[in-house]
C-alpha cells in the first residue's frame, strides 16, 4: 500500500499545504492511521479513498491549528508573557464566585420558612404566583409579598457584596432609582 499510493498522496498533499515537509508528515500520519484502523479489525473497503479522506481531515486540522496560531500569535510572545487562562477560570475568580454563591445561599436560608419556600418555587422551579398560592394554601397576594421580601433580601446581599452596605435603612426594598431620589 505504501509504495502504491505514497507518491500520489504526497503530491496531492504538497499542493494542498504548499510545503513538501508538512505534506510528508501528513502523508505519514495518514498511512499510520489507515494501517492502525486496518489492523484493529475494521473493514476497509477502499483503501485509497480512506487514505485520502484521512489526509484531507489532517489538512483541515492543520489549517485550523495555523489559523489559531495566527489569531493568537502566541509564538511571538515570550513564554512568561502568554495570556492567562480565561478570567472565569482564574483561582481568584472561582473563589469570588463561590463566596457570592455562599452569600446568596445564606441569605435565602435566613428567610422565614414560608417566604423561602415561595421564593424557591418562584425562582428555581419557575412556578407562577397562582401555582405557588395553590401549593402553599395561601393567597396570591401573600405569595407576592413573600417573593418581594426575598428579592429585597437578595438585593441587600448584592449591595453588601459590592461593599455598598445600607446607607439609609429606611429605604429598604426601593429600587436604585427610587433610593437616589431627592427627599
Amino acid at each position: 500500500m505504501l509504495e502504491r499510493y505514497h507518491r500520489e498522496l504526497l503530491n496531492f498533499l504538497a499542493r494542498q499545504v504548499n510545503d513538501r515537509d508538512t505534506a510528508a508528515d501528513i502523508a505519514q500520519e495518514s498511512f499510520v492511521r489507515v494501517l492502525s484502523a486496518q489492523s484493529s479489525g475494521q473493514a476497509v473497503l477502499d483503501m485509497r479513498a480512506l487514505l485520502y479522506r484521512v489526509a484531507r481531515n489532517l489538512v483541515i486540522d492543520q489549517h485550523r491549528r495555523n489559523e489559531v496560531r495566527r489569531s493568537c500569535d502566541l509564538d511571538a510572545l515570550p513564554e512568561d508573557q502568554h495570556p492567562p487562562a480565561p478570567r472565569h477560570l482564574q483561582p481568584e475568580e472561582l473563589l469570588a464566585s463561590q463566596q457570592v454563591i455562599r452569600a446568596y445561599l445564606a441569605t435565602i436560608e435566613a428567610l422565614p420558612a414560608r417566604c423561602r419556600e415561595a421564593f424557591v418555587l418562584h425562582v428555581f422551579d419557575d412556578c407562577s404566583h397562582a401555582q405557588i398560592a395553590q401549593h402553599m394554601g395561601i393567597s396570591a397576594s401573600m405569595v407576592e409579598k413573600h417573593i418581594v421580601r426575598a428579592m429585597v433580601a437578595c438585593k441587600l446581599c448584592e449591595r453588601r457584596l459590592r461593599g455598598e452596605g445600607e446607607s439609609n435603612p429606611g429605604r429598604k426594598g426601593l429600587t436604585g432609582q427610587q433610593a437616589k431620589a431627592p427627599d
